[in-house]
């Protein structure tokens, strides 16, 4: 009996490799593995539903549950970040404090992309930064012309203005019109007129994370509804296969012998990557990574994008969410 085939459209992760490769398989199913960079997979999915399967923005798969749900999530996450490493200020900036900011002008791509709402989430609770402390602008990153990909009902309070069609937030902050961008891509113009603003990041992440037990979540996998209708059982073949892709695909992460990778000290990073976040630190699953959804969850809806505050078991579908024990 032949398998049925479904696309699948992930940037070619090294915990997605070996989907792509063949080395695992999908059970009752065959993959057609697609590698494209997030920012096309999630246009082509949002716009036009391309695919049977994708990686999503969870900020934008949250906005699409009130908007006829045409995806049902699964508890995989391909991409995840710390984002305080992801606020940008121009290179003679005085500031050196979120707090500082207030009053001020900062750029976002979009205003509801997943590293933007963490970020304005984090310095809001942690940092005193309040969200409509500041006026947003919003467009490319460093090609001019990006808009928000599905349209937003924000508060009053909220400040968005889109910046002029032939600029861009990179040159911007460089030349000083913006005082901040919060991006979950390095601007083009960092170590040419642009820094961190947190110039130990890592420090001041991996305390976050020993203080809240919180490695954001940035995108989650998706499946078409009229696909997880008609084949119900993908969903959780899904999880067990991304599950063990993502064991294969970092088992030898750490390697000394022939570094996987071209970066000479990898090994002494995945030790320190292990002594702070644990043993599987990037895990799949609801219950491991039910307080990061909740708090994302809660500052969705506090940021005025969410119509009301989900519940995480309301994202997934829920033959994703068991297994059986034998």
């Amino acid at each position: 009996m032949t398998r049925p085939s479904f696309t699948l459209a992930v940037q070619a992760y090294d915990r997605f490799q070996p989907l792509f490769d063949g080395r695992v398989q999908v059970g009752g199913a065959r993959l057609n593995c697609l590698d494209l960079p997030v920012e096309e997979t999630f246009h082509r999915m949002v716009a036009h539903g391309e695919f049977d399967v994708a990686e999503l923005s969870l900020s934008t798969y949250v906005l699409t549950l009130s908007r006829g749900a045409p995806f049902l999530a699964v508890p995989v996450f391909p991409s995840r970040a710390f984002r305080h490493s992801a606020v940008y200020v121009p290179e003679g900036s005085s500031v050196t404090d979120p707090a500082e900011l207030v009053g001020g002008v900062v750029g976002v791509p979009e205003y509801q992309i997943t590293a933007a709402v963490w970020v304005r989430g984090i310095l809001a609770e942690h940092h005193g930064l309040p969200v409509t402390s500041v006026r947003y602008r919003t467009g490319g990153l460093d090609a001019p012309g990006r808009v928000e990909k599905v349209a937003l009902d924000l508060p009053a309070d909220v400040e968005i203005t889109p910046i002029g069609p032939g600029q861009t937030l990179s040159r911007m902050l460089a030349d000083g019109e913006l005082d901040a961008v919060y991006s979950a891509r390095n601007p083009g113009t960092l170590g040419a007129g642009v820094r961190r603003l947190y110039r130990d990041a890592p420090a001041i992440e991996s305390a976050y994370f020993a203080r809240t037990g919180i490695f954001p979540t940035m995108h989650v996998l998706v499946v078409r509804r009229d696909v997880h209708e008609q084949h119900p059982w993908l969903a959780r073949e899904l999880v067990k296969a991304c599950e063990q892709a993502k064991a294969v695909g970092l088992s030898g992460i750490g390697e000394t012998a022939a570094l996987p990778y071209a970066l000479p000290w990898l090994w002494a990073e995945a030790e320190r990557t292990r002594a702070v976040l644990g043993e599987d630190w990037w895990p799949y699953g609801l219950e491991r990574n039910r307080a990061t959804l909740e708090t994302f969850l809660r500052y969705s809806h506090e940021q005025g994008l969410a119509d009301r505050r989900y519940e995480p078991e309301e994202l997934f579908a829920p033959s994703s969410l068991t297994s059986v024990v034998v």
